[in-house]
């Protein structure tokens, strides 16, 4: 059975010293596709456009060092610990969805308690926009041939050349084309409403979809922390968990404060 080769060149561009890689390009395309979704947000619900520039300052900051500690803590401690400076290192890559996902809260948490701005009503936008970042994120880990699927024989398995011969599922893909989707119900769910969306369902619904798909394509995926190594359960989906439950507490709080509010 003939199976697509990937072999693509992780460098986008070079120049002299300077030198763009795809995974780059994808992940500040992921940046600026969000910036335009809270604009079309804010514009949609007349909010001061100028927030934004700081508010963005905030999350990416917090989505770097969250997803780096998360990479450093979750999935290999040992290593960390015994080697503190190399969590510095953040040029030798190592970024964990996961440790993003709570430096992208604390650093909105921070934001909203300095600009007095309902720390729950930006969760929920930001939600919608986190949904659309994954696709980018995850669609870069195929581009640079990383977090690899099982070993597959089914007809669009993908040899990653640059890594093995070995023919696997694009687990990658799989979660880039999930995301996309999640994406798009959180804007389906959010134009029905907007302002009047109750706080806490969009967070609530984005999680446990999310994590879900994350769950779900985990069993996709070859393992990526020694320590789990002999677990039943992934690092990735043991994380997924309490995120998931979340996910349900807060939809819960939600229906039931709207209709304390009416």
């Amino acid at each position: 059975m003939q199976h697509l080769v990937w072999d693509l060149n992780p460098v986008f561009f070079s120049v002299g010293p300077l030198t763009i890689h795809w995974y780059g390009v994808l992940f500040a395309t992921a940046i600026l596709s969000g910036l335009q979704v809270m604009k079309w947000i804010f514009q949609t619900e007349k909010q001061d456009l100028a927030a934004l520039d700081n508010l963005l300052v905030y999350i990416v900051i917090g989505v770097i060092v969250g997803a780096r500690l998360g990479h450093c803590f979750f999935y290999d401690p040992s290593y960390y610990f015994a080697n503190p400076m190399k969590i510095l290192a953040i040029w030798e890559g190592g970024l964990a969805s996961h440790g993003g996902g709570l430096g992208a809260i604390i650093a909105a948490g921070i934001y909203s308690k300095k600009n007095n701005m309902n720390f729950m009503w930006l969760l929920d936008r930001l939600a919608i926009c986190t949904a659309l970042f994954g696709f980018f994120v995850r669609s870069a880990n195929f581009v640079n041939s990383e977090i690899l699927g099982t070993p597959s024989n089914v007809p669009w398995a993908v040899i990653f050349s640059r890594i093995d011969n070995v023919a696997r599922h694009p687990s990658q893909l799989y979660e880039a084309i999930a995301y996309l989707t999640i994406f798009f119900v959180l804007m389906i769910f959010y134009k029905k409403k907007k302002a009047q969306t109750p706080q806490g369902s969009i967070l609530g619904v984005f999680l446990i979809l999310i994590f879900t798909a994350r769950f779900l394509i985990e069993m996709l995926k070859e393992k990526q922390a020694a320590y789990a190594a002999d677990i039943a359960l992934t690092a990735g989906q043991m994380l997924s968990i309490p995120f998931f439950i979340a996910g349900i507490l807060l939809v819960i709080w939600s229906v039931k404060n709207s209709k304390q509010v009416k």
